[in-house]
């Protein structure tokens, strides 16, 4: 076998034909490479297969529009069948939603009249079919990861596309689609150097009549199937809706229908009549006992024996159902089914209903990511109240470290400051949100409101048992995957039932006014329909409001944008805007009162602010995340040079940085750190961080500095120290560069902080 020989590459040749070549070498040696692309390209126009496909190409342009709605209709089911799961799924929505499917298909259609536009028609059509099946394979892979669909809040910004994806698929899975985009890359430049041109003068006139009808036929059309309640601009789920509705127009909504559109009648004296010429931003109070309130957002909670057919051993949440008995409770009314923590979230701190924003939409990354907002948490500290955050997930995750940085609050205790068990699934159990509900009463003199989002019952439910120890067993659903779902999901209820009475427990002991108020996000995501709920509906769940003040027990069913403004009334306070409307409006007619509710929330948002008049309410915040600070105690060295760091406060989310520079580290436990691949010398500094997602560092300890085989605090004595060392004794230099380091760290925490 003859030996493939490789010639080696002549670097200097090559180096020195490019540093004197000239403009014209470059223009002589384009017209050759045109010159070469045209002789193949007529050769092949020559050739009998050349000739044989001008000749079907010429009838498939005299037919393209007909082929490009056969196209769409057939892109729609291939992407409809990768999102469903199932060819037949698809099949099935296409025979049951007709209309939705066409509609959905027009959309497609409607794209492709772009190509007119272009010579290269057959390569625009191409990479317009690639997009739309990518889109309905990524839709398919997340669906095979988590219950939300994938929708362009997903990838609003770089940094949370890549931790998206980083969360919902392994190193092998994001290797293989890299090397799949890549080949999809070098298959695009062979169609473009392959793919022949359309021979004909492009007529723009023509082409741009064409994609204006396409694309004002579908905007016909889409009024029509509005109207006609083919598709909906509310989605209560959107999981729901993408099964519903279809992926082309879901997904397109939730890119251009976000935000609030004006309503009719928006005017400045219309807002002064809503707001009592504002009235209703003023705070009073009709009482002096101001008690702590601790709100508490149980994940896919709801009182189980709810769902008619299900059967348990014991039940699940005896503590909750005392409360229950004996305090004030009912059906708390959710924006969304089985999924929307964030949209659920948002209605209680905001007091906003989410029906008038876009379909789909999180309000957390469309608004409240980059703007500010009234909340509870501001309507709170009106009257002195510390306001503080807590959830056991990621900080970063919905953008909750700037969302409620910009809604008020002073401290958001994420899970990166946590050590907690886990579900057999791996979300945190709610148990560990009890210390840190302490941490922030007791780290203020005045009273707190505290509000936390717990994710111990979060999804999905394993189909088999995988529990060690089962507190209690379910049946009574149609399988037995279904029971061991039912089993799993009850055990977890059973365990956020012993935190709760825990919670009211620490709050008694504690011997403070308090009132405490727990209610589920949305139902779990357990295929239950109305029919199964005594409720007959699936936007229940339940509440109780424990307190020690004395309250009337008051039942009843309570949207969840209303929530807090029934709290605030029945303790006693009138503050925050949307709050004090509620409060004047609640139990008026119904649609006098939403209708207002979406102008003045429109206003408040997106609107000239004509409810705060002269005195705009400014929120200018500095959250402090975390409220542990972590601590170097001492470092020693082993022999093979491996570092142990040990301290106080560290949680799996703990890092250290030497000047700087994040180092790799084994999390140990709570009071250990290892570092394997460092090296300090004298005068390293060295911080410890509480690091999210991205590389988010939240909190930065004090700085240490390594000396003499010992960490400690940097002190402005060491400091001094140093740089009368780095130089030779000059005093006054020392003193202006140790005042331009603190101005420069001052500057960094403001420029780092979320």
């Amino acid at each position: 076998m003859k030996k493939i020989q490789i010639k080696k590459p002549d670097l200097k040749a090559g180096i020195h034909k490019l540093k004197n070549l000239r403009w014209k070498d470059v223009k002589a040696g384009y017209g050759k490479w045109k010159e070469r692309r045209a002789e193949k390209a007529e050769k092949f126009r020559n050739s009998p297969v050349g000739k044989r496909l001008h000749v079907i190409n010429e009838k498939m342009n005299r037919f393209s529009l007909i082929l490009h709605g056969i196209w769409a209709i057939l892109i729609n089911y291939i992407i409809e069948a990768m999102s469903r799961h199932s060819v037949m799924a698809a099949w099935e929505f296409s025979r049951v939603s007709t209309k939705a499917f066409l509609y959905n298909s027009f959309m497609i259609f409607a794209t492709f009249s772009i190509v007119y536009l272009f010579k290269r028609r057959a390569f625009s059509r191409i990479i317009l079919s690639i997009l739309w099946l990518v889109l309905g394979i990524v839709n398919g892979i997340m669906l095979s990861r988590r219950v939300t669909p994938f929708n362009a809040q997903d990838l609003k910004t770089v940094a949370e596309g890549l931790s998206l994806f980083t969360n919902y698929f392994t190193v092998k899975e994001l290797v293989g689609i890299g090397a799949g985009a890549v080949l999809a890359v070098l298959f695009l430049v062979y169609l473009w150097k392959s793919v022949g041109q359309h021979k004909r003068k492009v007529n723009y006139l023509l082409s741009a009549a064409v994609v204006a009808a396409s694309f004002g036929g579908y905007g016909v059309l889409t009024d029509y199937v509005i109207e006609n309640r083919i598709v909906s601009t509310y989605f209560a789920n959107i999981a729901f809706a993408y099964q519903d509705y279809g992926l082309p127009y879901c997904f397109a909504a939730s890119i251009f229908n976000t935000g609030i559109s004006e309503p009719n009648g928006y005017t400045e004296e219309m807002v002064a009549e809503i707001t009592n010429n504002g009235a209703i931003v003023k705070s009073t109070a009709d009482t002096d006992l101001l008690p702590n309130v601790v709100v508490v957002q149980l994940e896919s909670f709801f009182d189980t024996s709810e769902f008619k057919s299900l059967k348990t051993t014991i039940d699940p949440l005896p503590n909750l159902r005392k409360m229950a008995a004996e305090y004030s409770s009912g059906y708390c009314q959710v924006p969304s089914i089985g999924a929307g923590t964030a949209n659920t979230e948002f209605e209680v701190i905001t007091g906003m209903n989410l029906r008038y924003f876009g379909p789909g939409e999180y309000p957390y990354k469309t608004y409240l990511k980059e703007k500010t907002a009234e909340s509870a948490a501001t309507a709170f500290k009106e009257f002195g109240y510390g306001a503080h955050a807590i959830h056991n997930h990621s900080g970063n995750f919905y953008s909750r470290a700037k969302v409620f940085n910009n809604t008020g609050f002073d401290t958001f205790v994420c899970k990166e400051f946590m050590n907690f068990d886990s579900t057999p699934t791996g979300w945190a159990k709610d148990d560990v949100l009890l210390e840190h509900i302490n941490d922030c009463l007791e780290s203020t003199e005045q009273q707190d409101f505290v509000f936390t989002i717990t994710v111990q019952g979060h999804g999905s439910y394993p189909e088999e048992r995988i529990l060690d120890e089962h507190h209690l067993y379910a049946w009574g659903t149609e399988t037995a995957k279904k029971n061991h779902q039912w089993t799993y999901y009850s055990n977890q209820v059973y365990e956020m039932d012993i935190f709760a009475q825990n919670l009211v427990d620490m709050m008694e002991e504690r011997g403070e006014p308090a009132v405490v108020v727990f209610y589920g996000d949305h139902l779990p995501t357990l295929g239950l329909t109305e029919e199964d709920m005594k409720s007959e509906s699936l936007f229940n769940t339940n509440y109780v409001i424990w307190d020690n003040i004395g309250l009337e027990k008051k039942d009843g069913t309570i949207p969840t944008y209303q929530l807090m403004a029934e709290v605030m009334d029945r303790i006693g306070l009138h503050t925050g805007t949307v709050f004090n409307y509620h409060q004047e409006r609640m139990g008026t007619d119904v649609a006098d009162y939403l209708m207002d509710l979406e102008l003045l929330q429109y206003d408040l948002l997106y609107g000239k602010k004509y409810a705060y008049g002269d005195t705009p309410v400014v929120i200018d915040n500095q959250i402090e995340m975390g409220k542990r600070d972590s601590e170097i105690l001492y470092v020693s060295e082993s022999l093979d040079g491996e570092y142990t760091v040990v301290g106080e406060n560290f949680t799996k989310w703990t890092y250290i940085y030497i000047n700087g520079e994040k180092q790799s580290r084994q999390f140990v436990n709570e009071n250990t750190l290892k570092l394997k691949k460092s090296h300090l010398d004298d005068w390293d500094v060295v911080t410890v961080c509480q690091v999210g997602s991205s590389n988010t560092i939240f909190r930065t300890s004090e700085e240490y500095v390594y000396l003499n085989g010992r960490v400690v605090p940097y002190t402005e004595e060491l400091k001094a120290e140093k740089l009368l060392l780095t130089h030779g004794g000059d005093a006054a230099k020392v003193a202006a560069e140790l005042r331009q380091k603190d101005r420069e760290e001052k500057r960094a925490e403001l420029q780092t902080a979320p």
